[in-house]
């Protein structure tokens, strides 16, 4: 605790810093407290202009090497490589550590499914028996006379060649439409298992092996889709199958949440098997009585990030911030226990924590913190961690020391959205159908659709640029979709609600007023990305929006992105046909072949492509205008009449 005057000087203002409110409070807060965050650590440590422009090389000791973005030709590498082969190599790098996550965090869920489905897991089970028959469909596995658990080892062993096939192509390959497919084929980038595309793409840019940055990107997209399509796809399914496929719940968003009579609990990561034990383990009747015995009313259990967002999407679970505010919802001193796992844990937590005696422990052996307490989460006995944590957080809260300060600020939002409710949602539980969503953009109430996902970081303003981004398309007729952070952004800005729909053009606020749906629909975590890409799928499987998704009126943002995982999660959108725009900064540089070839080419060869903005109206229009191209190209540019549908109609659309 405690700041140098040198530091003091280059401090931001609390709310220049952030669009939130309550983030912004407990920023002064810190400031006056001593305690440093994030939001200060950023002022005071400026981005390399030399690696923000990918213009350096440190892949052996003849480097680093570093070359001049301004005459990125003008020299090479000491063993001669050129600015795109080093641009190509850096980025190739981001795709494999970012895939890696995802592909990880699905492999650990899979692997519990299976001990499920075996009997050697009796604390989790199967919940969502539709959903298991729906992934048995599209694996084109063999249901009818069977068990369920027979069903899921097939599935399970089916699921496995996600990660371990060698040769062929990967299972979900069945779930992408044909002619996506096709192209794929046709250049050569269909993924095998995610852990050969990932050792294949890093010992290819190993020194002196691949040094055509074509081909480099094509193993990025070969990877990147091996996430997407692949290990996001396995853990938002299997999750589905296990713990009940999300449908539509109003939630609690924002540092209002937390109950300063209560025992504050907030789990923060990725993983949901560690959620949902520690559900369990904060109902428990003995534990909500050693909670009482404490002084305190209850336990309240609050979620943050991407674990956050999954439990609130499935279960109403309330919501603390995403991931720019969880240092600062530490600061409150009404934590009493944050457990955290996988993915976008800060390393600054231990410091926060400890200044303000929260109790902060990591669970998962992919991820410890150096000074922090780790109590092992074992899938096999998962109640002796979720309950120590629980226990931990009830005797800090007997001897709670230091100002407590909860921000007012809470904002109610609609959560929990997923592609099979989408269906229903517009056909009904007898019709459930793409239909109408279809119908509304040729007829132009609906412009298109955008996915608007990623991260927030503290180069640029936190929310601002999803918030007003979001705001832009939707007043221009576009419909959202929103996972992970940007999510709770669009949520603690209060637009996660029916009512948001007069912020919408007339023709999508018509759709959401006869729906009763807000004009931003919430999927999810990050991982959850892959709804997005399944909802892509049906609306080219309905018919009249083309026969690919690189033909859909459709384009996709990421305006804060922060982390290896976004760039790979924008790959996989671009190599599936998906224009694809990112904010704040970019690790390219402009002018060079390497730019050429992500920002134009792959969409010349059938994929989508890669743009950017660091001003959010700008970055709407730029989706705009693709998406306005796209219903140009298929011939929809120019709105029908708007007539109301009968039965009759709907059914002749149904059959057709």
């Amino acid at each position: 605790m405690g700041e140098t005057k040198e530091l003091k000087k280059k401090l931001t203002p609390a709310r220049d810093c952030t669009t939130c409110e309550a983030t912004a409070q407990m920023i002064d807060k810190a400031r006056r407290d001593g305690v440093e965050l994030v939001f200060d650590r950023a002022a005071s440590m400026k981005p390399c202009p030399i690696g923000a422009d990918s213009a350096c090389c440190k892949h052996c000791s003849m480097g680093p090497c570093r070359l001049n973005a301004k005459d990125p030709y003008g020299k090479v590498g000491v063993c001669g490589a050129t600015i795109d082969t080093i641009q190509a190599r850096n980025f190739a790098r981001m795709v494999a550590s970012g895939a890696a996550a995802h592909t990880d965090h699905g492999m650990s869920i899979l692997h519990l499914f299976g001990e499920v489905v075996k009997g050697h897991n009796k604390d989790y089970q199967i919940k969502d028996i539709q959903k298991l028959l729906q992934v048995a469909e599209t694996l084109e596995i063999e249901t009818d006379g069977r068990e369920y658990n027979d069903i899921g080892l097939d599935i399970y062993e089916e699921l496995m060649k996600t990660y371990t096939l060698v040769e062929g192509e990967f299972p979900f390959a069945k779930a992408v439409p044909e002619k996506t497919l096709e192209t794929w084929r046709k250049q050569g980038i269909v993924p095998r298992g995610a852990m050969r595309e990932i050792m294949e793409i890093m010992h290819r840019t190993h020194m002196g092996v691949d040094q055509d940055y074509e081909n480099i990107v094509n193993q990025c997209s070969r990877t990147a889709l091996s996430d997407g399509w692949g290990g996001s796809m396995v853990a938002t399914e299997i999750s589905d199958i296990m713990f009940g496929t999300p449908r539509p719940v109003m939630a609690e968003v924002n540092m209002g949440v937390l109950k300063e009579d209560h025992v504050n609990i907030i789990v923060h990561g990725h993983e949901p098997n560690l959620f949902e034990s520690i559900m369990v383990s904060t109902s428990d009747a003995t534990m909500v009585e050693a909670a009482k015995a404490a002084g305190a009313k209850g336990i309240n259990l609050v979620g943050m990030c991407c674990s956050g967002a999954e439990m609130m999407s499935r279960h109403g679970v309330p919501h603390a911030g995403n991931f720019m505010s969880t240092e600062a919802v530490l600061v409150t001193g009404a934590v009493d226990a944050m457990a955290v796992d996988v993915q976008c844990i800060k390393q600054g937590l231990g410091k926060v924590a400890d200044c303000y005696g929260t109790e902060l422990f990591t669970t998962n052996p992919r991820c410890h913190i150096e000074g922090v307490k780790h109590i092992e989460f074992d899938e096999d006995n998962p109640m002796a961690c979720t309950d120590e944590v629980v226990i931990k957080a009830i005797s800090r809260f007997k001897s709670r020391k230091g100002d407590i300060q909860i921000p007012k600020n809470k904002n109610i939002g609609i959560h929990g959205f997923s592609k099979e409710y989408i269906g229903y949602m517009l056909g009904g539980t007898f019709r459930e159908s793409y239909v109408p969503l279809n119908e509304n953009i040729i007829n132009g109430r609906i412009r298109g659709v955008a996915g608007v996902v990623g991260c927030t970081q503290p180069r640029t303003k936190q929310d601002y640029m999803h918030v007003e981004l979001v705001k832009e398309l939707i007043k221009n007729d576009v419909l959202v979709l929103q996972t992970g952070c940007s999510q709770i952004a669009l949520a603690k800005a209060g637009l996660l609600i029916p009512e948001a729909a007069h912020l919408a053009g007339d023709g999508l606020a018509e759709v959401c007023e006869t729906v009763g749906m807000p004009p931003i629909l919430g999927l999810g975590s990050c991982v959850d990305n892959s709804r997005i890409l399944t909802a892509a799928s049906e609306m080219v499987r309905t018919g009249g929006l083309g026969h690919s998704i690189a033909d859909l009126p459709a384009a996709g943002a990421a305006p804060e992105w922060m982390s290896e995982k976004a760039i790979s999660i924008g790959h996989y959108f671009v190599a599936s046909g998906v224009y694809t725009v990112f904010g704040t900064t970019f690790p390219i540089t402009e002018g060079t072949k390497f730019h050429k070839h992500l920002f134009e080419e792959l969409e010349e060869m059938g994929m989508g492509k890669w743009g950017f903005s660091n001003d959010p109206i700008e970055m709407a229009h730029m989706m705009i205008a693709h998406i306005d191209k796209k219903r140009k190209q298929l011939g929809i540019d120019k709105a029908r009449e708007r007539v109301l549908m009968d039965m009759a109609d709907r059914q002749k659309l149904d059959v057709a």
